[in-house]
């Protein structure tokens, strides 16, 4: 039973149940849930339960980074959607005052995350395309105060940069997941980290944190960084 809720960040909640706490967000479709997790009703008000090893913005929440840009009434492009697990949780703490353009290359994924998710949220439209080519979908997406970047590819930094380029507001964010072994399996996570950070870095940004995910997710960071 959880005996107190603790909002952590505007729109992200943790639950405590006397033994451990439990990353939420307060449910924008009351009653569905995404991927199997747990709602949890608390006087009135339904939390989904937040699983940080399935998600690299909830890992680095439970890490404990220092600040979380996407906020209620954020404008999000969220590069490298999938199927939505962490998508969905942006859809719940932005609200309906807010927007998320959700873009991926796979088309079984964008399907299932209009099939599941996108049809009960008003907040998310999904793009089918290729994050390397922005010009491709900007007639779609506006400008943007976030970029969430979850992309498995080599060129992870300087896809964000060429995105941002089209779409981040100045003093905007983009929030980075650094894979390191889709990078270079070959060479230390914490070597290929620091490269992408200079690729940041030269792209015109301020990288502002930068949280390993273990053990949430291995060989895994996320860059936090500023449009200057």
């Amino acid at each position: 039973m959880v005996h107190k809720v603790t909002e952590y960040t505007p729109g992200v909640y943790f639950l405590d149940d006397g033994s451990q706490r439990l990353l939420a967000t307060r449910n924008l479709a009351p009653g569905r849930k995404v991927y199997g997790e747990e709602l949890v009703n608390i006087g009135g008000v339904e939390y989904r339960l937040w699983n940080p090893s399935r998600s690299k913005l909830g890992a680095a929440i439970m890490k404990e980074i220092r600040h979380n840009p996407i906020t209620p009434g954020s404008k999000v492009l969220y590069l490298g959607v999938a199927s939505g697990t962490t998508c969905s949780h942006v859809s719940d703490i932005i609200g309906d005052a807010g927007h998320v353009w959700g873009v991926d290359f796979a088309p079984r994924p964008i399907r299932d995350l209009i099939d599941h998710v996108a049809r009960y949220r008003m907040n998310i439209t999904p793009i089918l395309g290729d994050a390397r080519q922005p010009q491709s979908y900007s007639f779609q997406v506006p400008k943007v105060e976030v970029i969430f970047a979850d992309v498995a590819q080599p060129d992870q930094a300087e896809i964000v940069v060429e995105n941002a380029k089209l779409f981040l507001r100045r003093g905007g964010y983009a929030m980075l997941s650094i894979k390191s072994r889709s990078i270079d399996v070959g060479r230390a996570p914490e070597e290929v980290y620091r490269e992408q950070v200079e690729v940041l870095k030269a792209g015109g940004f301020n990288v502002e944190e930068l949280v390993e995910l273990d053990p949430f997710e291995v060989d895994h960071a996320l860059a936090l960084a500023s449009l200057v």
